[in-house]
């Protein structure tokens, strides 16, 4: 397969520094010739991708759309708010839930977060895109790590990649004197592997192990828990991975003070399992039957799409090293 594909009230607004460099942006991205002509070059300036205001907006906008959709069990209730893999896992997730509890969640406890973080890059052209870092009440001591993004000024702000991150394990960042940090280009040399090759190698590596990626939970041990999983008697497991690339699936990369960089990618995956003859498939539990056509019979396929930070360390010869994964099972089809 090669398929690819509580509120609060008085919100910050921007500062006055904020306002001064948006404003300066806009000014340079319009060149005046003496002939009155006006050229605008805005997809090479290179801005600020929003204020610490409009992020500190987007995060509270997303977080009441996601207790929404959690209390009712209604994947609508947030679609407006999420893109990428995070749109796809949550609306899965919301789906079987609403399939096993029509009424609602039962179990909802509202998300709060708190010691929100943003780091901000500057960069030119679309999409635009920001980082928030929170403490959560939910996931444990974990820090929620998300990637917020829109393709025009006149788009909502969208969360498309969601992890978490154990505290401490982020890189410091690049910034500069006013506090922007620096977006590194899909294309980047001078790192261990570029950006954009990220999603493929890491399917390959799964496939096919090798050195790119260093050891860890979402590398080598999930490598060996797979090879685990092939050899259990009367039940053969199967594994395709797939790169996830397009759209608002793409990765996007942010500068570390060493020279590196932070990731964020997407994979596509799919688990097959097949009973012996005379042998059934274990009974997969009530969310992964909601998400399921078909009868399970001998063989069950699930569908999954993950989403990754990994820290691409600056020169060759370096090791990329995978710090969180969130997977979400997006459909099964049971034969």
């Amino acid at each position: 397969m090669t398929r690819e594909r509580g509120p609060r009230t008085g919100r910050p607004g921007p500062s006055r520094r904020e306002r001064g460099a948006l404003l300066a942006a806009s000014l340079t991205a319009v060149s005046l010739t003496a002939s009155g002509c006006v050229v605008v070059h805005g997809e090479r300036v290179v801005v600020p991708a929003g204020t610490r205001g409009e992020a500190a907006r987007a995060v509270e906008e997303f977080t009441a759309a996601y207790n929404k959709a959690d209390a009712a069990y209604d994947a609508s209730l947030d679609a407006a708010y999420t893109a990428g893999p995070l749109k796809v896992i949550d609306a899965a997730r919301l789906k079987a839930g609403h399939v096993n509890h029509p009424g609602g969640n039962p179990q909802h406890t509202p998300l709060a977060l708190s010691d929100v973080r943003y780091t901000i890059p500057k960069k030119a052209g679309w999409p635009r895109w920001f980082v928030a870092d929170a403490q959560a009440n939910k996931g444990g001591s974990a820090r929620w790590l998300m990637v917020f993004q829109r393709h025009d000024v006149s788009e909502r702000w969208q969360a498309t990649y969601l992890t978490l991150v154990a505290p401490g394990a982020l890189p410091e960042f690049e910034k500069d004197a006013d506090g922007w940090a620096e977006a590194v280009p899909a294309d980047a040399s001078g790192l261990a592997a570029a950006p954009g090759t990220l999603s493929k190698g890491y399917a390959d590596y799964l496939r096919s192990g090798g050195s790119s990626f260093a050891d860890g939970t979402h590398t080598s041990a999930l490598r060996a828990q797979r090879q685990k999983n092939a050899s259990r008697p009367g039940l053969a497991t199967q594994y395709v991975d797939e790169p996830l690339t397009d759209g608002d699936y793409a990765p996007v990369a942010l500068r570390t003070a060493d020279g590196g960089a932070l990731v964020f990618f997407s994979s596509h995956h799919f688990v097959k399992q097949t009973a012996a003859q005379g042998a059934s498939v274990p009974a997969p539990n009530a969310n992964v039957r909601a998400l399921t056509t078909g009868e399970i019979k001998q063989t069950l396929t699930m569908e999954f799409v993950a989403n990754q930070v990994a820290v691409d360390p600056a020169g060759t010869g370096g090791r990329v090293s995978v710090l969180a994964r969130v997977e979400g099972l997006t459909s099964a089809k049971g034969e």
